[in-house]
């Protein structure tokens, strides 16, 4: 049973905790949750790979999440233990026979995305040329639409995309198109673009698709200048008037980092101060991957336990530097804190709720770490508000 407290000074306060802890705020996600359906005209699939902890998952289906991007069997056997109702599609564009075979005939996937011709006939193999799939071709990407590029490693070109989509019409399969537009996209037009270009692909096919799915990069809010999810819902639903998508053509968007950013923060402990390097007790290695890779747009705030003199000197930049004894564990600043912070404090690092646990490793015995719920809602916003050029330039 995981513990429940009132507040992130609570937490310290209770547990003065020796190892990171996720904070888990069940009710921020939930009520995001429920906004987002609410906002999109189709199916709503949680990516799991974003955040796959078990608290994550349960408010994100509290909030009315029945559809999930499952990328792995892991994530297909996950969902359909905790959830049996719920619909997985299996979205990653190259599967293992094993794989395709246990989410058809063991958990009753039909769904599943490809990018290529050999992709396309193993499916049907495994499958024994099933009429109950829907098969949905990847497009692939330009390049700089996201702040984090997924182009190049899948997806397929038009002229491509069309002689496929017109090998699943003929087996009888339902049909439809997908892409990817980056990891933390701020930028609506892109989607604008990319669904432009399956209407292109649907012209020069003639099939009219049965899904069209437009993934995800909808961005966390983490400076503030981000647009609304609703702005991505509107140039989405434009863009599908535009290239006149089939009436009975089912829409589908797989938001990760969007849903669940704000919902989780983690705490670490201050090991050693070296002027303005702070060691902590997690790092890259562990859940603060994003610190690394995305930049240092991450609120953070000194936590002391009650009755103890708070931090309250002026904020400077420090750099972070994780457990381990590589030095690639390290977090470049500035992260702005309390100048007289100090070793034994302890550090909230707040919208970290999105690739933060599903990328922590056990590299150098540093595994430990703890989870907790807690009952605020107080999302960290950043104490000094990066500008998005700021942050694309500290990344």
């Amino acid at each position: 049973m995981t513990q429940l407290f009132a507040s992130a000074q609570e937490v310290v306060d209770t547990l003065r905790p020796r190892e990171p802890v996720h904070l888990v705020r069940p009710r921020v996600i939930t009520t995001r949750t429920q906004a987002m359906l609410k906002a999109f005209p189709g199916d709503v699939l949680y990516a799991v790979k974003c955040n796959d902890h078990d608290l994550v998952i349960d408010a994100l289906y509290q909030g009315g999440v029945r559809h999930f991007d499952t990328a792995s069997i892991a994530e297909v056997r996950q969902i359909s233990a905790r959830y049996p109702g719920a619909t997985c599609h299996f979205m990653h564009p190259v599967k293992s026979r094993e794989a395709i075979a246990e989410a058809y005939y063991k958990f009753g996937v039909r769904s599943f995305v490809f990018d290529h011709q050999d992709e396309l006939d193993k499916i049907l193999e495994v499958t024994r040329n099933a009429r109950d799939l829907t098969l949905v071709c990847r497009l692939d990407m330009p390049r700089g639409q996201a702040k984090m590029c997924l182009a190049g490693k899948f997806g397929t070109s038009i002229d491509e995309a069309v002689n496929l989509l017109q090998q699943v019409v003929a087996t009888g399969c339902k049909s439809g198109l997908t892409f990817h537009v980056g990891s933390q996209c701020v930028d609506p037009s892109a989607f604008s673009y990319a669904i432009e270009q399956c209407g292109e692909v649907i012209r020069l096919s003639g099939v009219a698709i049965d899904v069209l799915d437009v993934g995800g990069g909808f961005p966390g809010e983490y400076t503030g200048e981000e647009p609304a999810f609703v702005a991505f819902v509107q140039a989405v639903t434009e863009a599908c008037a535009a290239i006149n998508l089939p009436k009975t053509c089912r829409l589908q968007c797989e938001p990760g980092r969007a849903l669940v950013a704000d919902g989780v923060s983690v705490i670490a402990r201050v090991e050693l101060r070296r002027d303005t390097a702070l060691f902590l007790n997690d790092g890259t290695y562990g859940g603060l991957a994003e610190l690394k890779y995305l930049g240092n747009c991450f609120p953070q705030r000194v936590l002391r336990p009650s009755g103890e003199t708070a931090a309250t000197g002026k904020r400077i930049g420090f750099d972070f530097y994780g457990p381990t004894c590589d030095s690639v564990d390290s977090m470049p600043g500035p992260h702005y804190l309390p100048s007289d912070v100090r070793e034994g404090d302890w550090v909230e690092i707040g919208l970290i709720g999105a690739y933060s646990n599903s990328l922590r490793t056990g590299f150098n015995g540093f595994d430990g770490h703890g989870w907790v719920t807690v009952i605020d809602e107080d999302v960290m916003a950043p104490a000094i508000v990066y500008s998005l050029p700021t942050m694309r330039s500290a990344a």
